[in-house]
């Protein structure tokens, strides 16, 4: 599809959805980060000085540990500059502050730009030397929301045995800001969160054998925008030999060019009454423009990686298409409905407002594709969700997230490296929040509370799994682990998953209960529709 026919299709009601869910700001605050216990394990030397972090349950905690200095007043869009040093033992009890975000349902409103800090999970009693592979973990929040502390390591660590890591980077304009008077400045601009992912991995090659992890044992993992970074890092020349291995949960590979970053920031700065001819002007307004004036003329400003740089010199889904990236083992998954999580927004519309989203998507190709997803003769209140969110699911309209684009992806991985392709097919969980009778599928960040049981989007959802999502969450966990440790997700007495490759295209479904199973290929490409989502999208684009 085209990017206007996709913009004309979302409207009003998808970027309430995507509000909700955290991929957008929202105007609403939410919940605050969780501070760790008192009980204290034994000092750690950083490069930069000592931490002391805090035990509980068998895991020890470092958290809100400076990774780069606090990019303000003049390092505001700036490349990353190291941490300044610390005297004495640093208390690392309690994780930093989020980056400058709008309120979502990925937590609260934050103005402060000192926020560029690491998190470390560690085995209780774990020392320096036993070179555990590591797991780091990169958020998701479409590139302008969320924070390090939403994705606790604690659970893949405790079971696992494995080193966990996560982090805060730049987000919205504050990290991925491309204006001419920039690019002029440093040789590029956009790419300051990126660089934030990039400064992290590095302080993790620098000092996580003095937490007992292994520098040359790096699983990166991320999930929605947290996978676009990890294709980012597989592709951009700066992260080589930063990791081993790759995990892209819900992602995609989506860059721009820098002309068009640039046309985006100059009219977001002319949002911020930073506006004129003299660029180095408008430079000097915004960058003494306070954070929170910047964040309120921030509320549509589109966030994303900028290609023809030297951050990525070429567009990223195209680099990986021709196998220009790092051959390290892959894990690519998606949920099998993504889109329901986007598609809220139509709760309550009748078939009127269905109709005029699928004109607006496929203009004249709408007969075609109400063909294959038509209105029903019997409808209720949700009808209208459930279709715009399989529509979004199986074209991949969001990001390139899921569906039938998410199996072109694994495709394309499986030629160049060893690839292991999933699909969240666990349809009957409690979702991200409770909406009486809305039925959320698999929907986008279902998985993640699995994994990560202090993930919510401002409502619990672990404490609510029953026996057969428990076990779920368990043997996800394991794989997860596994993964870490060895580059394969191969566990004792759970359900094979051998890498896609072949020709046979295999993909384990996970499912509650123990009923993880094996499926092809062609059952993916069935359930999605491809055969015709594809030929939609070589006749037309996306």
């Amino acid at each position: 599809m085209t990017a206007s026919r996709i913009r004309a299709a979302l409207g009003g009601a998808l970027i309430l959805s995507m509000t909700a869910v955290g991929l957008l700001p929202a105007t609403a605050a939410g919940a605050t980060a969780v501070t760790a216990s008192a009980s204290a394990p034994a000092a750690v030397g950083t490069d930069k000085g000592a931490v002391r972090g805090a035990v509980s349950q068998g895991v020890e905690r470092f958290v809100g540990i400076p990774y780069a200095a606090a990019p303000t007043g003049s390092l505001r869009w700036k490349p990353p500059r190291p941490a300044a040093r610390w005297t004495g033992v640093r208390e690392a009890t309690a994780f930093g502050n989020p980056c400058p975000v709008l309120p979502s349902g990925n937590g609260p409103r934050s103005e402060t730009e000192d926020c560029l800090d690491i998190n470390v999970w560690r085995p209780a009693g774990v020392r320096a030397g036993a070179r555990l592979p590591v797991h780091v973990f990169i958020h998701g929040g479409g590139l302008t929301n969320g924070s390090g502390a939403q994705n606790d390591e604690s659970k893949l660590v405790r079971e696992t045995g494995v080193i966990g890591v996560s982090l805060n980077y730049r987000l919205g304009v504050f990290g991925f800001l491309g204006l001419p008077a920039l690019t002029e400045e440093g040789g590029e601009s956009g790419n300051y969160g990126f660089m934030d992912q990039q400064a992290a991995l590095r302080w993790v090659q620098r000092n996580i054998a003095a937490f007992g992890g292994n520098p040359a044992a790096v699983t990166v993992d991320g999930e929605s925008a947290g996978g676009w970074s990890v294709c980012g890092h597989l592709v951009s020349p700066g992260s080589r030999g930063l990791f081993a291995r790759a995990v892209l949960q819900s992602g995609s590979c989506p860059s721009e060019p820098q002309a068009r970053a640039e046309a985006t920031g100059t009219a977001f700065a002319r949002a911020a009454g930073c506006d004129g001819a003299d660029q180095a002007a408008v430079l000097g307004c915004l960058r003494s423009a306070s954070a929170g004036s910047l964040l309120d003329a921030s509320r549509t400003f589109s966030a994303g990686f900028v290609d023809g740089t030297p951050t990525f010199p070429v567009n990223v889904r195209e680099a990986v298409d021709s196998g220009r990236f790092a051959r390290v083992p892959v894990v690519v998954g998606a949920n099998r409905d993504e889109g329901r999580t986007f598609a809220q927004g139509y709760i309550d519309a009748g078939k009127e407002a269905y109709l005029a989203f699928v004109q607006g998507f496929a203009g004249d190709r709408a007969g075609e594709v109400l063909a294959r997803y038509p209105w029903p003769g019997t409808s209720d209140a949700y009808t209208a969700a459930y279709l715009v969110g399989a529509i979004m699911t199986d074209s991949g309209m969001i990001g390139g997230i899921g569906g039938c684009a998410q199996r072109s992806l694994v495709r394309t991985f499986e030629r160049y490296t060893p690839t292991y392709s999933y699909e969240f097919d666990h349809r009957t969980g409690p979702g991200l929040t409770q909406i009486p009778g809305y039925l959320w599928g698999a929907g986008h960040a279902a998985e993640l509370a699995y994994i990560w049981p202090s993930f919510d989007n401002g409502t619990p959802i672990a404490p609510l799994f029953d026996a057969a999502e428990r076990r779920l969450a368990r043997e996800m966990t394991q794989y997860w682990g596994a993964f870490t440790k060895t580059g394969r997700p191969h566990v004792a007495r759970q359900s094979a998953w051998p890498a896609h490759h072949g020709g046979k295209g295999l993909t384990l479904s996970l499912r509650a209960g123990g009923r993880s199973a094996l499926i092809d290929d062609a059952r993916i490409s069935a359930e999605h529709q491809c055969t015709f989502w594809d030929g939609m999208t070589a006749t037309q684009g996306s």
